[in-house]
């Protein structure tokens, strides 16, 4: 089954960066959201895509935090189809790589993921 990725337009009221910030970051946590993006000329459209996103929900918490959103648009954002073109553009272009002096790693490391609810600083942008 195919999953069709949807771009979500909304409308939001900031006054400086930290508000804006603090959109994103409510946007990114919402279940199926692969990126968010600020937008327009007075940055006050979140750009949200990703998959089965309840841009409802997502409004509604907004304004819970925030105070001011409203949806402006829904859309399927459309896979880009190859061209024919494309494909011997990149074959054309293929270069031998070089080969690296530093032999490549032996071992793995485990990172582990540390969620601060209130970092001191936006680290989306």
């Amino acid at each position: 089954m195919i999953m069709l990725q949807q771009k979500i337009v909304i409308k939001v009221t900031t006054c400086c960066d930290k508000c804006r910030c603090k959109a994103m970051k409510i946007a990114a946590i919402a279940d199926g959201v692969n990126s968010v993006a600020i937008e327009g000329d007075d940055k006050d459209k979140l750009v949200v895509i990703g998959e089965r996103v309840d841009a409802a929900c997502l409004t509604k918490a907004l304004r819970k935090k925030i105070n001011y959103a409203s949806i402006e648009s829904v859309e399927e954002v459309k896979p880009q189809e190859k061209k024919p073109d494309d494909d011997k553009k990149k074959d054309d272009d293929k270069k031998p790589t070089p080969h690296c002096c530093q032999p490549p790693p032996t071992r793995c490391e485990l990172v582990s993921v540390v969620y601060d609810p209130s970092p001191p600083t936006c680290t989306i942008m």
